[in-house]
């Protein structure tokens, strides 16, 4: 099976976020694969193993991927891809991302592309989906089940609660949700073993794609962090002294009665 691997470099989980200037500071800040594509490698992997084949990890962004790009590698991915656009494009958006993959993918044979269901920092969650619509092929999203048959895969897929099974033909693009499988950490052998890993370096001309084709379609106006929570307050009292400051502060203060 060709299986490849849509995978996002994000900021680690437990990095506090600054912004100066309506930007985010990235200066001195970790960063890690994007939790939820540790998933889609994991499961790539496992089907590498069940079905055989060959799993190709894939980023769209700067020079600085390659660190993940080599953890990805390390996990047990036989070979990256970078598609270098830090020179082409400052702030791309879903658009911009979905487009440039396809223009790699169209010239690529593939059974299986998988990703994660969001990203942590955008968490729009439209990068696989539109590059199936690109593609013109199925996609299933959310998935926490997937078996493959031959041609044909099902899945079941995480639906608010309740769980919906797919059944439908390779190749497709899936993402995968928590609970899918349990990420593997990289192995000492498989960190020495990734450094000679094939690792290529792409750019927009590679792809024969203008910048322009792939220009960001949104615009951000303004970045923000949310207000900071203020501290709670104690009420003290019998029960009946209590419910009646509750009341009094929930319509003064708090202006939702």
């Amino acid at each position: 099976m060709n299986l490849f691997v849509l995978m996002k470099r994000t900021f680690d989980t437990e990095e506090k976020i600054v912004i100066e200037a309506g930007k985010i500071q990235e200066d001195g800040a970790e960063f890690i694969i994007n939790p939820y594509d540790e998933y889609a490698i994991e499961e790539a992997i496992q089907l590498k193993e069940e079905h055989g084949g060959t799993v190709t990890a894939v980023t769209v962004g700067g020079e600085d991927a390659e660190k993940e790009l080599r953890t990805a590698l390390a996990m047990g991915c036989d070979q990256a891809v970078l598609i270098n656009i830090e020179d082409d494009l400052s702030d791309p958006d879903q658009y911009s991302i979905s487009t440039i993959l396809y223009h790699y993918f169209k010239d690529q044979e593939y059974d299986l592309i998988l990703g994660g269901n969001v990203a942590i920092d955008g968490g729009s969650g439209q990068v696989a989906p539109r590059l199936a619509e690109l593609l013109n092929i199925p996609c299933i999203t959310t998935i926490t089940k997937l078996t493959i048959s031959g041609d044909e895969a099902v899945a079941e897929k995480d639906n608010e609660g309740d769980t919906e099974i797919i059944k439908t033909s390779l190749p497709l693009v899936i993402t995968a949700q928590q609970g899918l499988n349990e990420p593997r950490y990289p192995s000492l052998p498989g960190i020495m073993k990734a450094k000679k890993k094939p690792l290529e370096e792409l750019e927009l001309d590679d792809l024969d794609i203008d910048e322009d084709d792939a220009a960001p379609k949104l615009k951000t106006i303004e970045r923000f962090l949310p207000p900071q929570k203020e501290a709670g307050k104690l009420i003290e009292g019998e029960a009946a002294e209590q419910a009646k400051e509750l009341v009094s502060l929930l319509r003064k203060e708090a202006k939702v009665v």
